[in-house]
């Protein structure tokens, strides 16, 4: 739908000192002008709301290079297949930063990843009881 649609809409972007960041705000601005507003324009509100977010990650892409000076980039994960944030990243390589991406039959969300780990898992016989807590560093073979 952002394809089809204009920015038009001025959506909330969070702005740290650091190179943290946060999408609540305009996840929430964006649910809220939907419900509110009966007769918004759909496109036009997927395309602030791209255009928003990738203002965010442009910037604190930039604040990372800058502060690391680093001239390489790796996109990679779910968000990589997003076409107005590849070409955002891909015009980093006007400021000498070598940008790499994946084709996008690669760009696979790591949610699809865990979900087939468990999937293997499961028919091989090994599950978990209810008791089970998140362990962000667990391996998974």
């Amino acid at each position: 739908m952002a394809k089809e649609g204009k920015p038009t809409y001025k959506l909330p972007k969070t702005h740290f000192e650091n190179l943290d960041f946060s999408f609540s705000g305009i996840k929430t601005a964006v649910i809220n002008l939907n419900h509110n507003t009966p007769n918004i324009n759909k496109e036009d509100l997927c395309a602030s709301f791209e255009e928003a977010v990738t203002q965010v990650l442009l910037e604190n892409t930039k604040k990372a290079l800058d502060k690391t000076k680093v001239k390489q980039l790796v996109l990679a994960g779910g968000v990589s297949a997003n076409c107005f944030i590849r070409k955002a990243m891909q015009n980093l390589e006007k400021d000498n930063i070598k940008v790499y991406m994946p084709d996008l039959k690669l760009c696979t969300d790591n949610a699809a990843m865990i979900a087939s780990a468990g999937y293997y898992n499961f028919i091989n016989g090994k599950t978990s009881n209810l008791h089970l807590n998140a362990i962000p560093n667990l391996k998974l073979n």
